[in-house]
C-alpha cells in the first residue's frame, strides 16, 4: 500500500500564521498568551472543515512547548511537540464527543484533571463535536468546566452552537470561525500547486473554492480528486467535467439570446444542458446567479463580490455593459418565482421552459433599451428608382437587410442607364447568438432603437377613462360576476379615480386582503380601458363597513317573567299567591 498522504492531512497548519482565513481567533490567542490572560475554557465554533480543531492543536502544542518563538508560535521540534505529533504526548488529550458522550466519560475527564502535573506544564483536553454530549454529561461537567485544577484548560469544539446549553456558554470563552473567503481559498491552493508542482489555471481553482462553500477540507479533498483525474495539469474544462458544473459559458449565451430575443436558440440552448444530464433547477439557480453577478458588474462599489478569474471577469464587464439593470432585475423576478413553484410543478421541463420564454419576450419597456444584434435591425427603405426612368417600377424589389460585407445586401448597378437597379435575394437565416462586444457602440445602437420605434409608431386611439366611464366599467363588472364573493364585496366598495389610479374604498381590512389575492377587477379595468399600466389603489373607509345587526342576549328567567307580565298583568297575582320569585 503507498505511503499517499491526503492534502487536508499533508498541509495542515501547524502555526497559527498557517491558519487560513481566521486571523481574528489566531491574533486574539496570541495576545492573550502575550499578555498572560488565557482563559480556562474555550469554545471554538462554526462550520465544518474551517479550523476549529486546528486551532485547538496549535493552541495545545504552544502552551507545552518548550522553544516556543517570540510571537507565541510552537517550534514544532522540541520533544513536547514531536511527541503531540506522534499522538503520545500525555498532557494533551483530545477527545470525541460523537463517540464518548455517556456521563461516565465525562467522570473518567473529570478524574484525568485531578492527576497532579509536573512543573512547569499544562493539561489540555480538546473535545470535538461537544454538542453531540447528552444532557447528563453536560451537567456533570459543569462544576469541573467552571472550576478547573490548576494550569487545565478545556478547549471545546462544535459545528452547531445553539445545541450548547447556555450554562456550559456562559462558563467558556467563545470563538466564531468564519467562512473562508474563495480567494483565500485559490491563494492556498495555489501554494500548494507550486509545492507539488501542479500547473492549475486560475479559473479552476476558482470552481474548486466555490464548490468547497467555505470550507478549507473540502476544497482540499476536491484537489485531491481532481488531480487524480487530470494528473499534473488542472483545466477548467476537466474540473467542470469531473464535479458536474455548468458552464459559465451557457449563461452568457442564455442571457444573449434574451438580449436579442432569440426564443428557439434559448429553448435549443435548454435541451443541450438536459441532454448532457444537467437538472432543470441547476441550470435555472445558475442562471439566476449569473445574472445577479452582471449586477454586480453595473457598480464600482460592488465590483469586489464578483468572485470569477480575471479571465471571466471581462467577460462579465462586456456583457453586463449592454444588459439594461432594468432587465436584469426583471429577469432574476422571473426565475425567482419559477424556483418557489419547481416543486410543486408536475412538468418540471415545461415548466422552466416556459419561464425562460417569459424571459426572452420581456418587452422593451425600459429607458435603456436592451440593443439587438445588427442582424436583427430593421429592413432599410426601397431603394430610390433610377433618375433616367422615374416612372417606372420594379415589381421584384425587396428591402435590404441592414449589415455591412456581402451580407449587408448591397445593390448591384448595371452599366446601361435604361437598366432599373435591381436587389439581390436575400436568405433569411437565423441570426447566431453574438460572442464578442468589443465592436458594439451601446449608445449608436440605442440611437437607431429609438429611430426604429418613433418611425414604427402607430397612433392608437385608447378609451376614454374618466369618473363616468370607470363606473359603467364597475357596474358591467358587477353584473358579469353577480352572486361571486368579490361581487359582494365590492357591492359595498365605492371606486374613484386619481390620475392614473383606480382608487377603491373598501370598509375593512378583511375585504382588503381579499382584493389584493383576487386580481380579477385589475385585469378587467386594464383590458377595458387598453392600460396595461393601470394601478389600483385600495385603501379603508371606516364609513361604508355595514351596520352591525343588534347582538342577541339570551334571556334569564327573570326577563322571561317581567316580559309575560308586561302581556298579562294578572300573572303577577298568580306569582304573589303562591309566593314565587324568579331567578336572577
Amino acid at each position: 500500500m503507498s505511503n499517499f498522504v491526503v492534502s487536508a492531512r499533508k498541509y495542515r497548519p501547524v502555526r497559527f500564521d498557517e491558519v487560513v482565513g481566521q486571523q481574528h481567533v489566531s491574533q486574539t490567542l496570541k495576545n492573550a498568551l502575550l499578555t498572560d490572560h488565557l482563559a480556562h475554557a474555550f469554545l471554538f465554533c462554526g462550520p465544518r472543515g474551517v479550523g476549529k480543531t486546528t486551532s485547538a492543536r496549535i493552541l495545545a502544542k504552544v502552551l507545552n512547548c518548550l522553544n516556543r518563538t517570540a510571537d507565541f508560535e510552537p517550534c514544532n521540534q522540541c520533544d513536547s511537540c514531536v511527541s503531540f505529533d506522534d499522538n503520545a504526548n500525555v498532557y494533551i488529550r483530545e477527545l470525541d464527543a460523537a463517540s464518548n458522550n455517556s456521563v461516565d466519560h465525562i467522570r473518567s475527564l473529570n478524574e484525568q484533571a485531578r492527576i497532579p502535573l509536573d512543573k512547569g506544564k499544562s493539561r489540555v483536553f480538546i473535545v470535538d463535536e461537544v454538542h453531540m454530549l447528552s444532557q447528563a454529561a453536560f451537567n456533570a461537567f459543569l462544576k469541573t468546566l467552571e472550576e478547573p485544577p490548576p494550569n487545565t484548560i478545556f478547549i471545546l469544539a462544535t459545528t452547531e452552537k445553539h445545541k450548547i446549553i447556555p450554562t456550559i456558554l456562559s462558563r467558556c470563552q467563545v470563538f466564531d470561525f468564519k467562512r473562508i473567503q474563495p480567494a483565500d481559498i485559490v491563494l492556498h491552493l495555489q501554494d500548494i500547486c507550486q509545492q507539488e508542482q501542479i500547473a492549475a489555471e486560475e479559473d479552476a481553482l476558482h470552481i474548486i473554492a466555490q464548490k468547497a462553500d467555505g470550507a478549507l477540507r473540502d476544497a482540499l479533498s476536491i484537489f485531491d480528486r481532481i488531480v487524480s483525474f487530470t494528473g499534473n495539469s488542472i483545466t477548467y474544462d476537466a474540473v467542470i467535467e469531473n464535479l458536474n458544473v455548468l458552464d459559465y459559458d451557457y449563461f452568457f449565451r442564455a442571457v444573449d439570446f434574451v438580449l436579442t430575443e432569440d426564443r428557439a436558440g434559448m429553448l435549443l440552448l435548454f435541451d443541450e444542458i438536459l441532454q448532457k444530464g444537467f437538472d432543470e433547477d441547476l441550470f435555472l439557480n445558475g442562471l439566476a446567479a449569473h445574472v445577479r453577478d452582471l449586477l454586480v458588474c453595473k457598480d464600482t462599489a460592488t465590483l469586489q463580490l464578483l468572485e470569477v478569474g480575471e479571465r471571466l471577469r471581462e467577460r462579465y464587464h462586456q456583457q453586463a455593459a449592454i444588459s439594461p439593470p432594468d432587465l436584469l432585475l426583471t429577469i432574476l423576478d422571473v426565475a425567482n418565482d419559477c424556483d418557489l413553484g419547481f416543486r410543486m410543478a408536475r412538468n418540471k421541463r415545461l415548466h422552466v421552459e416556459m419561464s425562460l420564454l417569459r424571459m426572452v419576450s420581456i418587452k422593451r419597456a425600459f429607458r435603456n433599451d436592451a440593443p439587438t444584434s445588427p442582424a436583427l435591425a430593421s429592413p432599410s427603405p426601397a431603394p430610390a428608382l433610377s433618375a433616367q426612368n422615374p416612372e417606372k417600377k420594379n415589381p421584384d424589389a425587396t428591402h435590404t437587410v441592414a449589415g455591412t460585407g456581402a451580407a449587408g445586401g448591397q445593390l448591384a448597378t448595371g452599366g446601361d442607364d435604361d437598366h432599373e437597379l435591381e436587389a439581390p435575394q436575400v436568405k433569411k437565416t437565423t441570426p447566431p447568438a453574438p460572442t464578442v462586444f468589443q465592436s458594439i457602440n451601446l449608445q449608436d445602437m440605442l440611437a437607431e432603437i429609438a429611430q426604429e420605434s418613433a418611425s414604427n409608431a402607430v397612433v392608437t386611439q385608447l378609451p376614454e377613462l374618466s369618473a363616468a366611464s370607470l363606473q359603467r366599467a364597475w357596474e358591467n363588472f358587477l353584473q358579469k360576476n353577480e352572486g361571486s364573493t368579490l361581487a359582494l364585496h365590492l357591492q359595498m366598495a365605492e371606486a374613484q379615480l386619481e390620475g392614473e389610479e383606480v382608487v377603491v374604498n373598501i370598509g375593512s381590512q378583511r375585504v382588503m386582503a381579499s382584493l389584493r389575492e383576487d386580481s380579477t377587477l385589475i385585469q378587467y379595468l386594464r383590458e377595458t380601458f387598453g392600460r396595461p399600466t393601470l394601478v389600483m389603489r385600495l385603501e379603508v373607509d371606516e364609513t361604508l363597513r355595514p351596520a352591525q345587526a343588534p347582538v342577541k342576549r339570551r334571556l334569564t328567567a327573570k326577563d322571561k317573567y317581567l316580559r309575560m307580565r308586561e302581556k298579562n298583568p294578572a300573572i303577577d297575582d298568580l306569582r304573589k299567591r303562591f309566593d314565587l320569585r324568579p331567578e336572577e
